[in-house]
């Protein structure tokens, strides 16, 4: 198994610790450093900054956000990330949601799978560098009846594939990644019920493909706060606005898909307590009504040797890569959090 690094957004005010974290993980050989966007810090920009300032570690979009661009712009971009960073980027991509997509880019937030389905394909095929041409539900290349022709992409990425991950969460959405991705993006990853939520799915979709999760990149970011294990608690509860937002406050009642997956493992009475009172303001109300096991379950706290074991459920449970997002109030904090993520990976016997 190997470890990732998540910087989040960018423009938070942490910008250059976030570049420091990234040189870090690098030194220390993780092996890709991911960047998110959602309606502040584009990811492209941060990836190309930090890709210029690493040597080793692979860049990558966790996510590029579907309805922000046309499929044919986000080839382009990924294989110029590609060429500048000499084939180190991973394209990871995903719908966002109803809020983001509708009220930032304007764009319906209609028949999610489909359309990632379709532009996947449109991806795949201006990678490969032939005349593009596409004729589908979302998108019609070129459009008919004008002066639009076929083009092919003119920037030769430094390989022939670049690794396109799928961030998922809902079971149709995960059995399409595993059938059309190379990788699946997760996020509150429990290794005890990473095979009924995940895997299982992911599973599937590579059985549609003919294929099996072999060279399949599971990837979930799993937040880190290393300490004392008599203080698992107090770790513990430095995550409950973070798991409160999502789970009360990521998208609206109808459609929380955070809040679908906390029910699917076992706390819908909690996760629709926590929403309830998300959504009515008290958002520490939300964060107080976070069971503890939901947060110990989803992250890494205490020694690194307790990390270290539950590194070692992780791999068991089939994760490939294990992205850390490590807490800090410091930057000295946060790099010796990914000291620590390294040494409980060896530890763990997984490096």
């Amino acid at each position: 198994m190997q470890l990732g690094i998540n910087l989040g957004y960018w423009g938070a005010g942490m910008d250059a610790d976030n570049l420091a974290v990234a040189q870090e993980a690098d030194r220390l050989g993780y092996a890709v450093c991911w960047a998110a966007e959602a309606y502040g810090s584009d990811a492209a920009t941060v990836l190309t900054w930090v890709a210029a300032q690493t040597e080793r570690i692979d860049v990558g979009s966790a996510i590029f956000q579907i309805p922000a661009r046309q499929p044919a712009m986000t080839a382009m971009t990924a294989a110029t990330l590609d060429s500048l960073s000499g084939g180190r980027f991973r394209l990871g991509l995903g719908v966002s949601g109803p809020q983001v997509s509708e009220g930032w880019y304007g764009v319906k937030f209609d028949k999610p799978l489909a359309r990632t389905r379709e532009y996947v394909e449109i991806i795949r095929k201006a990678m490969t560098r032939e005349r593009l041409t596409h004729d589908g539900e979302h998108w019609t290349l070129p459009l008919p009846g004008g002066p639009g022709k076929p083009i092919k992409l003119t920037v030769h990425p430094q390989r022939e594939h670049i690794p396109l991950y799928i961030a998922a969460i809902g079971p149709k959405n995960l059995e399409q990644t595993g059938e059309i991705a190379d990788g699946a993006l997760l996020i509150f990853p429990s290794a005890d019920h990473l095979e009924d939520t995940a895997v299982t799915y992911l599973r599937a979709g590579r059985e549609k493909a003919g294929k099996t999760l072999d060279g399949f990149d599971i990837c979930p970011t799993v937040p880190l706060a290393v300490g004392d294990d008599k203080d698992v608690t107090a770790l513990a509860d430095t995550f409950r606005p973070y798991t409160a937002l999502y789970v009360g406050g990521m998208g609206s009642r109808k459609q929380n898909f955070y809040n679908q997956l906390a029910g699917r493992m076992g706390y819908e009475r909690e996760a629709a307590e926590i929403q309830d009172k998300y959504l009515s303001g008290d958002k520490q109300g939300a964060a107080a009504a976070v069971p503890h096991d939901l947060i110990d379950s989803t992250t890494l706290l205490g020694s690194v040797d307790r990390i270290a074991d539950r590194m070692k459920a992780y791999a068991a449970a089939g994760v490939t890569t294990l992205t850390l997002a490590p807490a800090g109030f410091t930057l000295d904090e946060r790099l010796a959090s990914l000291r620590a993520g390294t040494e409980a990976l060896e530890r763990a016997g997984l490096a």
